[in-house]
């Protein structure tokens, strides 16, 4: 007889910390692994839940556990193995059975899906809070069919993340691979905020010779004030722990190479399809790709010498450069969503976004209360001309231009401010630049041009002696 309210496949370390989420929150659940060995030790360890989970060893038995019409969430690697896994499904389940993707899906390949006519229901799911939020509380971000979502919608609130007002971290974005494009936004963004986090520490490092004790003061402070956020707090705790190997400071014996998963790089490449500018997203994912290339930038010093220099700048300048930045870095991927809210026709709901992140997932910020609100008033206005961030970005800016500036002189890397900060430049300047570009294309091209007056003719006066 079926016990379970619902199943999942898949018990890594994501996996295991939802299944463990889910049961905690009242819900028996079945669970499956392609390794039967792993799927009982997850039993055999799970204490006082294990009563709510139960083990399977085979598809058909988790099918069977399982009370119609079934929901199964599949929390397995991104790509072929999610296909291989609904193939293995296809003979197992009804028509209203409901699939569940909740991994790193490309939200391309979840259209794919979507569209395939599956002899079931599918949703796709963004997760976001990495192992600590499935297991407590991340952020969920839905895509699929409206009634689907309902039918496990009170599972998700459950097991979502709360606001400070108690609202679950949990909603349906729109239809098919919405869900899983918002998630992909948001690692865009968490990206970015990463960098710039790690471009500000590096001044506090190397231009103002700043220890790691220190350092962790200053993000501590930093914590308590507009930059309140998670990757602001874990700043602060890296840069405070001893490394229990040497007893020097954690940082200190940590190789400069950041590795990714391609959830950042999915975004720079979608905005270029979508013809939205996320210029600090773009900076970020290339500093992760140029920290890959540690014999390369080892020969470059050795030939040009090292590049930082000292430049003693203020940390509360750092801070208000950074508020800066981080503005700017979430107005473009906010305004990336409403591109494409237009393209696939979603409709997305930028405020519901909003209050989604606030709490559970990585970029979890205080400033995102502010944002939704920003948002609600509205969903057009970008972010900087809302009131409150262009009070926060006219006492930013400044500083953003003052750090860039000293830093780069100095020979401090500073791709993602840098970016924000042209980017910023380009939005407040009315007549720019790209006059001339429009005369060279004309000029090699005969592609035309608009004009500032009325004059009908789109061609300069170089086509009539062109040949």
């Amino acid at each position: 007889m079926a016990q379970a309210e619902i199943g999942l496949i898949g018990l890594g370390t994501m996996g295991a910390a939802l299944a463990l989420n889910i049961a905690e929150k009242g819900f028996p659940i079945a669970v499956w692994n392609r390794t039967a060995a792993v799927t009982q030790k997850f039993h055999d360890t799970a204490g006082d839940l294990a009563s709510r989970v139960i083990p399977t060893e085979t598809l058909e038995q988790l099918v069977a556990q399982i009370t119609p019409p079934r929901a199964i969430i599949l929390m397995v690697p991104a790509g072929e193995a999610v296909d291989a896994q609904l193939e293995a499904l296809k003979p197992l389940l009804d028509a209203d059975d409901l699939v569940i993707d909740a991994g790193n899906a490309d939200f391309h390949d979840t259209n794919r899906r979507d569209a395939a006519e599956l002899p079931f229901r599918f949703l796709g799911m963004g997760v976001s809070g990495g192992e600590e939020g499935a297991r407590h509380g991340p952020a969920i971000m839905g895509g699929g069919d409206a009634a689907d979502w309902d039918r496990v919608s009170h599972i998700m609130n459950a097991i979502a993340a709360k606001a400070e007002d108690g609202e679950p971290c949990a909603a349906r974005m729109g239809d098919a691979g919405a869900g899983h494009f918002v998630k992909m936004v948001h690692n865009g963004i968490e990206y970015a905020d990463m960098q710039m986090i790690a471009e500000v520490y590096g001044l506090m490092r190397d231009g103002d010779g700043m220890d790691a004790g220190a350092i962790s003061d200053v993000f501590s402070r930093w914590n308590e004030g507009v930059l309140s956020s998670y990757l602001i707090e874990i700043s602060a705790k890296v840069t405070a722990a001893a490394d229990p190997h040497t007893g020097k400071a954690m940082p200190d014996v940590i190789l400069d190479r950041a590795g990714q998963k391609g959830t950042g790089r999915w975004t720079a490449i979608e905005a270029q399809h979508l013809a939205a500018p996320i210029p600090v997203i773009e900076a970020a994912v290339m500093a992760r790709n140029v920290s890959a290339r540690l014999d390369e930038r080892h020969a470059g010093q050795d030939r040009f010498g090292a590049a930082p220099q000292p430049c003693n700048i203020d940390p509360a300048l750092l801070e208000q450069a950074l508020i800066a930045g981080k503005i700017f870095c979430y107005a473009q991927g906010f305004t990336m969503i409403s591109a494409a809210s237009e393209r696939f026709g979603w409709t997305l709901d930028l405020p519901e976004i909003a209050k989604v992140w606030r709490a559970g997932c990585i970029i979890r910020s205080s400033m995102l209360n502010d944002m939704a609100e920003a948002l609600a008033e509205d969903p057009n206005r970008n972010l900087i001309m809302a009131p409150f961030f262009a009070d926060l970005i006219e006492k930013g800016a400044p500083a953003l231009r003052e750090v860039v500036s000293k830093a780069i002189a100095a020979g401090h890397a500073m791709p993602a401010l840098a970016q924000g900060l042209m980017w910023f430049d380009m939005m407040r300047t009315a007549r720019g630049t790209a006059n001339m570009i429009q005369a060279q294309r004309d000029f090699f091209g005969a592609h035309g041009f608009e004009r500032l007056d009325d004059v009908e003719n789109s061609h300069g006066p170089w086509a009539m002696n062109a040949g």
